[in-house]
C-alpha cells in the first residue's frame, strides 16, 4: 500500500479508511482487492443448497457471482451520501482478501443507528474470522461513529450468523417473514445498544477524521 493509499483520496478519503483487529485488516477495497473479492465470491461462499441471503446474489455460476460482487460495490460508491450509505470493507486476513464486512444506515445523523452484513469465502469458515470482522465494524460504529444502536438479522437457519450475533450480546426485536426463493422463511431481528457493546480490545481505527461528514456524523459530535 502506498503513502496516498494510505492517506486515502483527497476527494474521497473513505479509501484511507482501515479498522484493524488482532487478525484483521478491513479497508474500502482497491481495484486489486475487489478483483479477489470476486474470486472469493466465485470459489463460493456458503453450502450448496442452502441461501442465507434475502437477495439471492449467490445463486448464480461462479463467474456471475465474481461479476455481480464487483458490480455491487460500484453501485455502493456512486449511490454513497451522507443521508444513505453502506460502507462494505473487503477484510484481509494474512494479506489476503477472505470476504466482505459492511455497515449501513439511513439518515444515521438522526438515528444513530446501523445495521450490518457480510460474507466470508468458503474455504475460510470455521475460523473465528466472521466474529472478528463483525466486531470491527461494532468497533467502528460505536467507538468511531457514535452510533448507539446496531441492529442485524438472519433466516432462522442460518445459525452461524446468529451465533456471532448472539456472542456480543443482540437481543431480540421482532421477526419479520421474507420469500426466500419463492418460499416464506422466517428472519430473527436483532439489536445491541452502545451500553452493552463490550468494546473491541487491539481494534484501532485509522484514517476515519476526514470521513466523518460523509457518514453524516459532524467532528465535534458529542456522542463520538
Amino acid at each position: 500500500m502506498t503513502e496516498r493509499q494510505h492517506r486515502g483520496m483527497r476527494n474521497w478519503p473513505l479509501t484511507g479508511l482501515r479498522v484493524t483487529t488482532p487478525r484483521l485488516e478491513l479497508r474500502l477495497p482497491s481495484l486489486d482487492d475487489l478483483d479477489q473479492l470476486a474470486d472469493r465470491a466465485a470459489e463460493g461462499v456458503h453450502d450448496p443448497g442452502t441461501m442465507p441471503f434475502i437477495v439471492p446474489w449467490s445463486d448464480a455460476g461462479p463467474e456471475e457471482r465474481a461479476r455481480r460482487t464487483v458490480q455491487y460495490h460500484f453501485s455502493l460508491w456512486s449511490s454513497w451520501s451522507p443521508a444513505e450509505w453502506t460502507c462494505a470493507f473487503a477484510v484481509l486476513f494474512e494479506g489476503e482478501v477472505v470476504g466482505t464486512q459492511a455497515i449501513a444506515a439511513t439518515d444515521f445523523a438522526v438515528t444513530r443507528e446501523i445495521t450490518s452484513g457480510s460474507w466470508l469465502g468458503r474455504r475460510f469458515h470455521g475460523r473465528g474470522i466472521g466474529t472478528e470482522m463483525r466486531a470491527a465494524v461494532l468497533h467502528l460504529a460505536f467507538e468511531g461513529l457514535g452510533a448507539r444502536y446496531a441492529t442485524s438479522g438472519a433466516f432462522v437457519d442460518n445459525h452461524a450468523s446468529l451465533a456471532v450475533s448472539r456472542k456480543f450480546g443482540y437481543a431480540d426485536d421482532g421477526v419479520q417473514i421474507h420469500n426466500r426463493q419463492g418460499e416464506p422463511v422466517t428472519t430473527l431481528r436483532l439489536r445491541l445498544s452502545r451500553d452493552d457493546w463490550a468494546g473491541g480490545l487491539g481494534f484501532k481505527i485509522h484514517g476515519l477524521e476526514p470521513c466523518l461528514p460523509l457518514f453524516g456524523v459532524a467532528p465535534t459530535s458529542p456522542d463520538r
